[in-house]
């Protein structure tokens, strides 16, 4: 028997997204080093990580590697960056002394500009484009609990397939990871993008979990006609949408929990800061780039 190739992964940003896909990385024997921060990462180096999950099952990894210093990790065959989209800056220049002439970045941010910016600063040969589709978050230090949905996208920027995507593939597929290889990843960004503009402005500005907007006809239309306007960005942009795209969005929403919130109202409730400008200040910005070509 052929023996298991160990693939040496870091998570830059070990929070809720990241705690719970390096878990389940790491449960599965990958070499993977948990970058966090503050008293998460206090406690991830002294007992460890806890991930909950009424779906897929509780585990406990008490030995896992944690750090706030990625220099001292030395060289890695994948990066999987989960920061929030504000922290994005300081999260290129961390991750440089990881980065070798093989490495791999998988960027699973909101917005959709991330994987252009990494590329522009560590090279546009390291980086894949992803996504992700998840509620999962730190109930307390060293704890991530997930509450709902696991699907994970990625694929090459170019389109297509490649050897070192199947080989992610198959390291995702052995930790139980629901991840899909696109074939036109930056479809699947900007799908994602549709559905996060609209739900987390709609819901943070009314201060209301997803399913009480859902369920109320005034607000779901606000809704809809929210996710409408960023489609129509999207077909400007020259991505080419599924036409029912936002029926399946719909579809998904009136599928969960009642309680469900999208991170940036959680974020609100709890007054830390908000990924305001990676969502809807880009719609904004780059709607106005367009007004500015087409009156040109």
């Amino acid at each position: 028997m052929d023996k298991k190739v160990v693939m040496k992964i870091a998570i830059m940003g070990a929070g809720g997204v990241g705690g719970f896909y390096g878990g389940r990385m790491a449960k599965a024997g990958e070499d993977v080093v948990l970058i966090a921060r503050g008293a998460h990462l206090n406690a991830l180096q002294s007992r460890g990580l806890r991930v909950e999950s009424a779906a897929l099952g509780d585990f406990a990894l008490p030995d896992i590697r944690a750090t706030d210093d990625p220099a001292t990790v030395g060289l890695v065959d994948l990066v999987v960056i989960c920061v929030k989209t504000y922290d994005i800056g300081e999260a290129i220049q961390a991750i440089r002394p990881m980065i070798g002439e093989e490495t791999m970045v998988i960027p699973l941010l909101n917005g959709v500009c991330a994987a252009e910016e990494i590329g522009d600063a560590v090279g546009s040969d390291h980086v894949l484009g992803g996504t992700v589709y998840v509620n999962a978050n730190i109930v307390e230090p060293g704890v991530v609990r997930h509450l709902a949905m696991d699907r994970l996208i990625y694929g090459e920027l170019r389109g297509g397939s490649s050897a070192r995507c199947k080989a992610v593939h198959g390291m995702f597929n052995a930790a139980g990871i629901e991840a899909e290889l696109s074939p036109d990843i930056r479809k699947d960004i900007w799908s994602k993008y549709v559905a996060m503009v609209a739900v987390a402005g709609v819901t943070s500005v009314l201060r209301l979990p997803e399913k009480t907007v859902m369920d109320d006809p005034n607000t779901r239309a606000l809704l809809v006609d929210s996710m409408r306007e960023i489609e129509a960005l999207a077909n400007c942009q020259g991505i080419k949408l599924d036409h029912d795209l936002i029926d399946k969005i719909l579809s998904m929403l009136d599928g969960k929990p009642p309680d469900t919130k999208p991170s940036m109202l959680i974020d609100l409730e709890q007054g830390r800061r908000l990924e305001v400008e990676a969502l809807q200040g880009t719609a904004v910005r780059l709607g106005k780039e367009l007004g500015r070509t087409h009156s040109g």
